[in-house]
């Protein structure tokens, strides 16, 4: 009978490695393959001793098989890839390639036959740190994205650093040539969806291709719906999404069975890189600015549109809001995913934005006024006549650190509670009285934007009240609005944030391993090192915070008529108490930093903006100003200098005099504490 057992635990072992070494091309290249054969689901089906609703479902990416079924699969996949391989090399020994075409009369057939052969060039690399060329997937040997150029004869520079030819002659010409050349991403969730290729447009590419040099339309950045290349765009079946054609355009059209037809285009004469945060550096060729957007594609996603957009984006992309669902017939179809965002919801109204319709009627006390700090104090008089310096700490990506493991609601509208129990599991907006609550003077107060005392009852987000009671406060709210359904839906999206910017300061040489003194050596010449490796950490810090800020974009049309609802409002993305919930928590965090920071040292915060706090210093340097461990790691809990998400940088050394004429003008010390030579 053991050996029986064993015999049994090694088959079910054998099959898992199996499964795992059966590797499977993407949906869309399932079909493609079949369809390229000349095979029928029923016969797919009839070899694998399934059903041809469910080779369809592999096919869609509604389901993936398993067990010994993957392994046919796969194998039945790969030999009809050899097959295909092996005609287009007999195809390529027996005739001449055909004559680039300088213009397209008319969009070239849609057509299954495989990627046209790369050209292999070489992109030279500045530095020995600047991050590694992404290498093409299998299922989209291309690459994620192409950068077009050339006067008579398009060239496609990829992100490997090898080149395509386009022999296109028009935009529609293009759309059909980056569907057909294996140009694409694969998703980044289990339940979501290949991003579209990314086709860039250089100015020469875009005159080659019949569009304007710069946009007449300089309100609305989009081409007139008369232009001669909308109209043949749409007359061959393609669709704008509502921004129309502008500096990112994406045009679609109605999916081929389940797969879909998309591209995006981004035209860099237009803006599409040199606004939204973007700014890589100026002078890149073709070719660098392929593998400078390829490395941030790797990194966090193929770019959509401006950082905030992107941001926004990855939120949706790692959670996606959509996964297969099997009916009781046995079939599949697309379902609502539990863990993404797929229904667009109202806020509490206490959280709505002040355009907001729900807001028409609303005092101003009745507002939850979740913000990041602004406040400074006069200095003590032992502080003005001991510390000659002041030093700012900045918090690395203190915001989008806050969204890890941060709880938040999901789909359901907040239910209005009176009387309600606290519960600092469950989000939602409380209204309570803190102002009984006496902290030092020292520091800002933790529970108003202001940094002062808050004088009476208010309504605040749950991580407000859960660090009023980590304080040993009494917390008792009179009402609530409570999101009952909820989730940590950030935290994909603060890992994969985490991981793209700490591998670019990898790339720059600054690593977690580093003591305080190495670190703070290492950034003080952080501004000297290689422009193209700083513009990607830019727009990857610029990605985290304009996705937040796009959790509550307010109206954009000057023509709104006052709380009139506006497009943002329609999408499930667009969620102000997932905003406030952040902010809130990323403040505590902060006012935490400070009292462990005060214990160790003695020493307190004398101006506070965001994530930026100045504090009195012995001599002109950070190391002064934060505790110091036994190991030179600093001393966890309070303010440490370190390169991972929550630890500190040095943002500028002033001098004590400098503070206190700041004060005297009125303004907010940590507002332009950071030196001109700060990153």
């Amino acid at each position: 009978m053991e050996g029986d057992h064993t015999a049994e635990l090694f088959a079910g072992v054998d099959a898992l490695l199996a499964q795992a070494a059966a590797v499977l091309p993407d949906a869309g290249e399932r079909r493609r393959l079949r369809e390229a054969a000349h095979l029928s689901l029923s016969q797919v089906a009839t070899a694998l001793k399934t059903s041809p609703e469910l080779v369809e479902s592999w096919e869609s990416g509604l389901v993936e098989p398993s067990g010994p079924q993957r392994a046919a699969y796969a194998r039945l996949l790969k030999g009809l890839l050899a097959r295909e391989r092996a005609q287009d090399e007999d195809a390529g020994s027996s005739s001449p390639p055909p004559a680039p075409r300088l213009r397209e009369q008319a969009p070239p057939p849609r057509s299954t036959t495989p990627a046209p052969r790369r050209r292999t060039t070489t992109v030279p690399s500045r530095g020995p740190h600047r991050g590694s060329s992404p290498a093409p997937g299998e299922h989209f040997p291309a690459g994620p994205l192409a950068v077009l150029d050339g006067a008579d004869i398009l060239t496609a520079h990829l992100a490997d650093g090898t080149t395509l030819p386009c022999p296109a002659g028009t935009v529609v010409g293009v759309l059909h040539w980056a569907l057909r050349s294996g140009i694409g991403q694969p998703s980044l969730a289990t339940h979501g969806r290949p991003a579209d290729p990314l086709i860039v447009l250089t100015p020469s590419a875009a005159h080659h291709l019949g569009l304007p040099a710069e946009l007449e339309d300089r309100a609305g950045l989009r081409l007139p719906a008369h232009h001669p290349v909308i109209e043949a765009v749409t007359a061959d079946g393609w669709k704008l999404t509502h921004r129309g054609f502008g500096p990112w355009a994406r045009i679609y059209q109605r999916p081929t069975g389940r797969q879909r037809r998309s591209v995006q285009l981004a035209v860099t004469g237009w803006g599409a890189l040199s606004t939204g945060s973007w700014n890589p550096p100026a002078g890149l060729t073709p070719q660098e600015l392929a593998r400078w957007l390829g490395i941030y594609t790797e990194r966090v996603l193929t770019p959509c549109g401006s950082t905030a957009v992107c941001g926004q984006e990855l939120m949706t992309a790692l959670r996606p809001p959509t996964r297969a669902v099997r009916a009781a017939s046995g079939t599949w179809h697309q379902g609502n995913n539990p863990g993404g965002l797929w229904n667009p919801v109202d806020p509490a109204p206490p959280e709505a934005p002040d355009a907001h319709p729900l807001a028409r009627d609303r005092g101003p006390h009745d507002a939850l006024d979740e913000e990041a700090w602004d406040w400074h104090r006069h200095p003590t008089v032992d502080e003005a006549d001991f510390f000659p310096h002041v030093v700012g700490l900045d918090i690395n990506l203190a915001f989008v650190s806050a969204a890890g493991s941060l709880v938040t609601g999901l789909n359901t509208p907040p239910e209005h509670v009176t009387r309600p129990v606290f519960d600092k599991k469950t989000p939602g907006a409380w209204y309570c009285d803190l102002s009984h609550i006496t902290l030092d003077p020292r520091l800002p107060s933790p529970f108003t934007p202001t940094g002062l005392p808050p004088t009476g009852p208010a309504w605040y987000a749950t991580p407000t009240l859960a660090y009023a009671e980590e304080l040993g406060a009494t917390v008792q709210p009179t009402e609530a609005y409570l999101r009952l359904e909820h989730s940590t839906y950030l935290t994909p999206w603060y890992k994969h944030l985490r991981n793209a910017y700490m591998a670019t300061m990898n790339d720059l040489g600054i690593t977690e391993s580093m003591n305080q003194a190495d670190y703070l050596t290492a950034m003080r010449t952080l501004p000297r090192q290689d422009p193209f490796l700083l513009s990607l950490l830019a727009a990857i810090k610029a990605t985290g915070k304009g996705g937040i800020g796009k959790l509550r974009a307010g109206p954009r049309d000057p023509r709104r008529a006052p709380f009139d609802p506006w497009p943002a409002l329609s999408t499930p993305t667009w969620r102000p108490d997932i905003r406030a919930a952040l902010i809130s928590r990323a403040r505590t965090n902060m006012h935490r930093k400070m009292l462990r920071t005060a214990q160790e040292t003695g020493r307190y915060p004398m101006a506070v903006l965001s994530d930026c706090a100045v504090y009195p210093a012995d001599r002109p340097t950070a190391l002064d100003a934060v505790p110091q461990g036994d190991d030179g790691n600093g001393v966890t809990g309070a303010f440490r200098l370190g390169v991972n998400p929550g630890l500190v940088k040095e943002e500028g050394v002033q001098s004590m005099a400098w503070l206190l004429t700041a004060r005297h003008e009125g303004t907010n010390p940590a507002r332009h504490i950071k030196n001109t030579s700060t990153p």
